[in-house]
């Protein structure tokens, strides 16, 4: 694991860092209402409510701002694995796949559990040299306990010249 996660946790999980990242790096995050509900090194969950700015035509939460969460509640793990790392490391987003199992017409919370397997693709990028993805799952709950949606997003990581 990355020593320096806990001091990316700090500095993220500050409601106010985090909006004026979100302002300035991710707007769209920034005015959906995007919330960190929890971060640690193998686990994080993003909220975001059904308000007017995020709604779609048939009254349930436009489907790009779950992808939004689901890829935050990944991206996180990720960014705080290689926050401060050496060698230094690139991420981006390689690929996304989206399933929806019910309308979102009020919170929904979006869970990743794969910090792990995100640090331990992350090792073979810096052992090798060559890039690594790796596909992590988000799940969307309701306030009832309900899956929403599921996303998977393919991460890969490579080494900086």
């Amino acid at each position: 694991m990355n020593p320096a996660f806990d001091t990316f946790r700090q500095k993220i999980t500050n409601p106010v860092k985090l909006r004026l990242f979100m302002l300035k790096s991710l707007p769209a995050a920034f005015f959906a209402g995007l919330r960190i509900r929890a971060l640690d090194k193998d686990h994080c969950a993003v909220s975001v409510r059904y308000k007017w700015f995020n709604k779609n035509p048939f009254r349930s939460m436009y489907f790009a701002v779950q992808a939004m969460a689901a890829e935050m509640s990944t991206g996180l793990l990720a960014s705080g694995n290689i926050y401060k790392r050496e060698p230094r490391l690139s991420m981006l987003v390689t690929g996304i796949e989206a399933k929806f199992v019910k309308k979102v017409t009020g919170l929904a919370v979006f869970s990743c559990t794969d910090g792990t397997a995100i640090d331990q693709a992350i090792g073979e990028a810096i052992a090798t040299g060559e890039s690594r993805t790796i596909a992590c799952r988000s799940t969307g709950t309701n306030s009832e306990g309900e899956t929403v949606s599921e996303f998977v997003v393919t991460w890969s990581f490579k080494v900086k010249r």
